[in-house]
């Protein structure tokens, strides 16, 4: 019997690839980098299935040139990389890979916010520059985490992460979005109060047409002056210029980004010459353990679809009950 062909467009970790080489003829994308976008619709041409990467671009014209597509399994929680409704109208359920990644981007963001607060990276600047001749009770004073106000923007399960790492400092929680259900004390605002009111902002909310820019002039234009914004969700949440604006001119005190817009960021992105600017590449999920489940439930999602049986973890649960009018 013949094996249906998986085209994978990274590799990733052998907890998926060898679950899929149990049953499937299995092509991977060997680059560093993205496939091009002539090779990746050229490979995805005779696949049954393919697992994609946030950075691969699943449109109209994907979908188009993979006729025999059965099944899209995206390796990450977000899939604003798809297009979901074009899916769903062609009938191809799309899975993604929520729950194992909450922790682990949960300590990430915390780590941003505590790097921020203590000014640990232009600390290690200063040492390694040779400007450490002595200690100095003004030299790069930082914030307090413990008692200060977090604000949580998107109380999903990596928000909620999120806030009970802060009430283990005990901080005073805010949050805008979600929250449903909390088993620890945190206080619903509405997203002015919030940005008002926290010492820290971390956003944790999906890319939606309604978040595209969400934290734009006005909205930083309303946060205290010391106050640290973290974004370990999309790029696209906050304007990148008028975030660059902010920082340059006071109006906040710093940033912490794990994602950009564009991602990755251009090495002439003026936020790359600010000293209140920490960016890291994308590694909100990037421990060894969390990377191979969430390979494992891409395969599981993949290898699920192709048998036309339900995808474990959907986001267009529409393909099965016959509502196309999914948004």
């Amino acid at each position: 019997m013949t094996k249906p062909t998986v085209y994978v467009t990274r590799r990733i970790p052998d907890e998926g690839l060898a679950l899929l080489r149990e049953t499937c003829e299995v092509r991977v994308w060997e680059g560093s980098l993205p496939p091009a976008r002539d090779v990746l619709l050229r490979e995805v041409a005779d696949a049954a299935g393919v697992l994609t990467m946030l950075s691969d671009r699943v449109d109209a014209a994907f979908f188009d040139a993979a006729p025999a597509l059965k099944v899209v399994g995206n390796y990450a929680v977000g899939y604003d990389n798809i297009d979901v409704p074009e899916a769903t109208r062609r009938g191809i359920p799309v899975g993604n890979t929520p729950g194992v990644l909450t922790d682990t981007t949960a300590d990430l963001a915390f780590a941003l916010l505590m790097a921020a607060a203590r000014r640990i990276v232009e600390g290690a600047a200063y040492v390694q520059s040779g400007a450490w001749k002595t200690w100095g009770p003004m030299t790069l004073l930082g914030q307090d985490v413990h008692g200060a106000t977090l604000g949580i923007v998107g109380m999903g399960r990596i928000g909620q992460a999120m806030a009970r790492r802060g009430r283990g400092f005990d901080m005073r929680v805010l949050y805008h979005g979600g929250g449903r259900d909390l088993d620890f004390e945190a206080e619903p605002v509405t997203l002015d109060d919030l940005l008002r009111q926290s010492d820290f902002i971390s956003l944790h909310c999906p890319l939606t047409p309604q978040t595209r820019g969400l934290i734009g002039a006005r909205e930083l234009a309303l946060m205290k002056p010391t106050a640290i914004l973290i974004n370990t969700a999309r790029g696209a949440v906050v304007d990148s210029k008028a975030l660059y604006d902010a920082l340059a001119n006071g109006t906040i005190a710093y940033a912490a980004l794990d994602v950009t817009d564009p991602e990755p960021i251009p090495m002439d992105d003026p936020l790359l010459g600010l000293d209140n600017c920490l960016i890291i590449p994308h590694l909100g999920s990037a421990s060894h353990a969390t990377r191979g489940k969430m390979a494992r439930m891409a395969a599981e999602n993949l290898l699920a679809g192709l048998r036309g049986d339900r995808l474990p973890t959907c986001v267009n649960p529409g393909v099965y009950d016959g509502d196309i009018s999914i948004k």
